[in-house]
């Protein structure tokens, strides 16, 4: 899914959160987030209270646990097959269209900051894998095809098999470049929560608007706070809604 920021609705209402440290023991640590619980979308509604507790490496599971992952599995596989001869048309598409392979690879920042390499059909004629400078709109970078893959998103389909091999999941907090983690943690103290999550094909923020270049603080946060509210408040309930409206939003001509 694309990302296009809007302005308001992922700060909390206090400016600077409660921290509470946990005592220090032994081994390693998780960092866990606790709030009230969520109704609609209370993002930037609730106070984030974020804290250190002791587990043993591999002890936490990812939002949504096992039931989640057989979902991915099953979705992604089935959509692969469904769609294979129309991913192979796009990637011949590609190759001929401009120098370069037809499949981008770019590292980024996955479940508990695991790096992964993130698959998307080329859009550019250059392939950034560091010092990463966000897409925009008219961007001069992009081929005559790439421009419309990532307005409709098709660039995004080679990610069901980040899907299929566990880097990713379908609904999720969406990744960023590793350059881009570092900035925003930066900008919002509570961006490591979204990390107990496996990062999403879509997700909270991109159905709700927050889509697109962050190249505000405020957009930061704004997208922070959406993917914070998803890591604390997951249900099934939430995973259907967001899968239904992102098929609503890809039919929008404004991503980018």
């Amino acid at each position: 899914m694309r990302d296009h920021a809007k302005p308001d609705g992922a700060r909390p209402r206090s400016a600077t959160p409660r921290v509470h440290a946990a005592p220090q023991r032994a081994g390693s640590g998780a960092r866990f987030a606790t709030r009230a619980a969520a109704a609609n979308d209370m993002n930037g509604r609730v106070e984030i209270i974020h804290f250190w507790a002791h587990v043993r490496p591999g002890d936490e599971q990812p939002v949504g646990g096992l039931s989640k992952r057989v979902f991915d599995v099953v979705v992604s596989a089935s959509a692969l097959l469904v769609f294979l001869p129309f991913l192979l048309l796009i990637a011949l598409i590609v190759k001929l269209e401009s120098n370069g392979p037809a499949i981008f690879k770019q590292e980024r920042g996955g479940y508990r900051g695991k790096t992964f390499r993130i698959w998307k059909f080329r859009t550019m004629t250059v392939m950034e894998n560091r010092g990463v400078l966000q897409a925009r709109s008219g961007d001069v970078r992009f081929t005559r095809l790439g421009g419309f893959l990532r307005r409709s998103s098709i660039d995004e389909l080679p990610q069901l098999v980040n899907v299929l091999l566990g880097d990713m999941s379908i609904i999720g907090p969406r990744p960023h470049a590793l350059e881009h983690d570092v900035l925003f943690e930066k900008v919002d103290g509570r961006y490591p929560i979204r990390f107990n999550a496996r990062p999403g094909v879509t997700g909270l923020a991109q159905v709700n608007g927050s889509r697109g270049p962050t190249e505000t603080e405020e957009k930061i946060q704004t997208r922070t706070g959406f993917d914070i509210e998803y890591v604390q408040a997951w249900s099934w309930r939430r995973d259907i809604e967001i899968f239904l409206r992102t098929i609503k939003v890809l039919f929008k001509a404004d991503a980018l």
